[in-house]
């Protein structure tokens, strides 16, 4: 195999999971020793609260807003329109606004806890598009995601850089979500230099950034970096390093993705019914091993492979195990094709570390990649995630995102060479 191909996939083979490797680590955490989930800067800075009878204001809070709280023992948790491994959050959103009325020139940080945008860096002449597509300047909106990791590493130790990665591609889909409720055009971008960018961020190695998607008017005008560094806030109340983490960030940061033509999606949603969607999207924890039809799973299907709007890519494959699904033959599926028919419900739980979701859903979805970049593969993975979430859940269909399965063993199931990054089950 050649070097390159060894080294690119270097990050998903160390964080493996097998039968063993679960037995050996169950990984159990103090739930008491949970860093925090919120960044907030000091009391002092600038703020605007938002408002979402603003059509701006709700735009932006729709992109990460806390939709329910429910209380454990250990406390509350705060859920939110982006789903997250074991609810962590590592995702935070920063937003450069130009020339928009209402707002000063600016880099704000979304204040999720709080419902408000943080000013924390006014413009002149510079900002993130010479980062980002440098020779340009953007009348509107920059939505940078970034990742505070030890939120995730906590629990998930090395495994989390697959974690974080979901989650900021979960993320840029529920801005694409609320972007498509207020008819805003958004273009995703996974390829600048966020290295530049993390340092000039003030970040350390506490934060990095993952992805960011641009929504407005594209100029051609030249914009210089930054002129002074932003004061960094950790977004975390205690950090612990991880190496393996950080360096996997900075290799893939640095690999290329695929290119491809930037197309957009077409939906035709009922748009108040969406945003209902978006607001009451959850994680369901249990099936009925009900059956769905077969027209809905083939709608679904259309729409999670509509264009993503982004010109670096990598193609994922999807693969499918359908256990209940009205007029279909339950088997392995690419696609609309059967491969090999069979009842693999129990195959399928098993094969997702005994998760009875998995067994009693109608279908388990497979997200599979041959990526060169695997940072933006992840992400992609994630995104398409989002938009399962949403479509199933607007048909009345459930879902759940699995982030733990036993890699080789699915590789050898579904018959492919390629890694499989994702998988999400869905049904009632």
């Amino acid at each position: 195999m050649p070097q390159s191909h060894i080294s690119k996939r270097i990050y998903h083979q160390a964080t493996k999971h097998s039968y063993l490797s679960v037995q050996l680590d169950p990984n159990y955490v103090d739930a008491a020793t949970q860093p925090s989930s919120f960044k907030v800067y000091p009391k002092f800075y600038r703020r605007v609260k938002l408002n979402l009878n603003n059509q701006i204001h709700s735009f932006i809070s729709l992109t990460s807003a806390v939709t329910l709280e429910k209380m454990y023992k250990e406390g509350a948790v705060k859920l939110r329109v982006n789903p997250s491994a074991g609810a962590l959050y590592p995702t935070e959103v920063y937003i450069q606004i130009r020339n928009i009325e209402g707002f000063i020139n600016g880099i704000y940080h979304l204040e999720v806890e709080n419902n408000c945008l943080t000013l924390i860096y006014e413009l002149i002449d510079d900002g993130l598009e010479s980062y980002i597509i440098p020779g340009k300047s953007i009348n509107g909106f920059i939505f940078l995601i970034s990742c505070v990791y030890y939120r995730s590493s906590w629990k998930y130790k090395d495994r989390s850089l697959r974690y974080c990665w979901l989650d900021s591609g979960h993320h840029l889909g529920a801005i694409a979500a609320s972007a498509y409720i207020h008819d805003r055009e958004i273009q995703l971008i996974f390829d600048f230099d966020k290295l530049a960018l993390n340092t000039d961020l003030g970040f350390e190695n506490k934060e990095f950034i993952t992805a960011c998607t641009i929504s407005g008017e594209i100029q051609d005008k030249k914009v210089r970096n930054l002129r002074l560094k932003v004061p960094f806030v950790c977004g975390t109340d205690y950090f612990e390093a991880n190496e393996f983490i950080e360096q996997g960030y900075q290799n893939t940061s640095l690999q290329p993705s695929r290119q491809q033509e930037l197309v957009h999606p077409q939906f035709n949603f009922d748009k108040d019914k969406f945003f209902q969607t978006v607001w009451m999207r959850r994680s369901i924890r249990r099936f009925y091993k009900q059956s769905i039809p077969q027209a809905s799973y083939w709608q679904l299907l259309q729409h999670i492979q509509q264009p993503i709007p982004t010109e670096n890519f990598e193609e994922l494959e999807i693969y499918s195990v359908v256990h209940h699904v009205r007029g279909m033959t339950p088997g392995i599926y690419k696609g609309k094709h059967l491969l090999k028919a069979g009842n693999f419900s129990e195959k399928t739980g098993y094969l997702c570390i005994n998760q009875a979701i998995v067994r009693d859903s109608a279908v388990t979805l497979f997200f599979t990649s041959d990526y060169i970049n695997y940072q933006t593969a992840m992400q992609i993975a994630g995104f398409l995630g989002q938009r399962v979430y949403l479509v199933s859940n607007f048909m009345g269909i459930h879902c759940s995102g699995i982030g733990a399965f036993y890699d080789d063993e699915i590789q050898e199931f579904l018959g492919t060479n390629q890694d499989v990054l994702y998988a999400i089950a869905i049904g009632i």
